[in-house]
């Protein structure tokens, strides 16, 4: 594969992982405190190809793409630590999330016909006003772990959340809260012990856990759609969830999961969920399926290096060096 050279910085996590797993070059900025995007690698599981620059070295890099992924990385900080020729370069911005300002009505940051705005759901591109910046969607790609099986001896459902409780309603913590008066679901995530949650776990930790349980619940009232999400289909649980966001277009009910906008008709498929294991492993098996289909990695991988192509044109062909052998090393 032609591999393209792109600078970007570490966001999330998650994400990143899923970008390394393209194939291509990744070069991050690296400052002392690590702060605001700059903490390079950080604790995610990276490959070789994506390396760390720090900030006085990045204007002598040689890359073809810049992948913002931030108001601030793209309005200040470009003008800061790139030269005036890498600002000139193909660009592209990864917006992760809908509009928070006002859902229909706000103009996105990025106003440049020259700059490729890329939404990771349909529905984002949807609620943004995009200007006159072109837009392309690319799906989540997720990879899980081999060897991770359902198993479903737990019966109750789980949702992974970071800090529910301060983010309250836009990811459903009022939803949350109601509904496992009903039937018992499990919490985790960063802050999930202050509302008698499992707490944080290793993100690698995630599908083994999710493979034991019956149903996967998702309160999200408006946010992207979650990686974790999508890690738990693949884990091969059905979703149970508000029909909010992308999720309609993913759960399909009776097939692979149950979605409402009233929260009380999930009950009874969560109480369904819980007490029949057939049903559940029937339904997960379907998300299973689903979330291979439309979420797999190497499409992903396929519609980035589009994606790439699209702004810069094929790769640029690099001469490698290659230091002459002595008489004496020589065959």
């Amino acid at each position: 594969m032609d591999r393209y050279r792109v600078l970007t910085w570490h966001v999330h996590g998650a994400y990143l992982e899923s970008l390394a797993a393209t194939g291509h070059e990744l070069y991050m900025p690296v400052r002392p405190d690590g702060q605001d995007g700059y903490g390079g690698r950080g604790t995610a599981t990276l490959p070789a190809t994506v390396h760390e620059v720090p900030v006085d070295e990045l204007a002598s890099l040689d890359i073809d793409v810049v992948l913002y992924q931030s108001r601030q990385h793209f309005i200040v900080d470009r003008h800061e630590v790139l030269s005036a020729a890498q600002r000139r370069l193909p660009s592209i911005y990864l917006e992760h999330d809908p509009p928070r300002e006002h859902p229909t009505d706000t103009r996105h940051p990025v106003d440049d016909p020259g700059v490729l705005l890329v939404h990771c759901t349909d529905f984002n591109a949807l609620m943004w006003d995009s200007g006159r910046t072109p837009v392309r969607v690319i799906d989540h790609g997720v990879r899980v772990p081999d060897g991770i099986r359902w198993t479903g001896e737990l019966p109750r459902g789980v949702s992974a959340i970071n800090n529910l409780d301060v983010r309250g309603r836009r990811l459903g913590a009022d939803v949350y809260l109601r509904l496992r008066e009903e039937i018992a679901v499990d919490l985790v995530g960063m802050g999930s012990d202050r509302l008698g949650g499992l707490g944080a776990l290793n993100r690698f930790e995630l599908p083994s856990l999710f493979a034991r349980y019956r149903f996967y619940l998702h309160t999200v009232r408006y946010t992207s759609l979650a990686m974790a999400l999508i890690e738990a289909m693949m884990s091969g649980l059905p979703v149970v969830g508000l029909a909010t966001t992308e999720l309609p277009t993913v759960i399909r009910n009776g097939e692979n999961g149950f979605v409402a906008t009233n929260p009380d008709e999930l009950v009874e498929p969560m109480r369904r969920l819980a007490s029949d294991r057939e049903l559940a492993g029937r339904l997960g098996a379907e998300a299973r399926r689903t979330a291979i289909a439309r979420f797999g990695i190497e499409r992903f991988a396929r519609d980035w290096t589009d994606a790439f192509r699209q702004v810069a044109g094929p790769p640029r062909r690099r001469t490698i060096s290659i230091p002459e052998l002595s008489s004496e090393a020589a065959p």
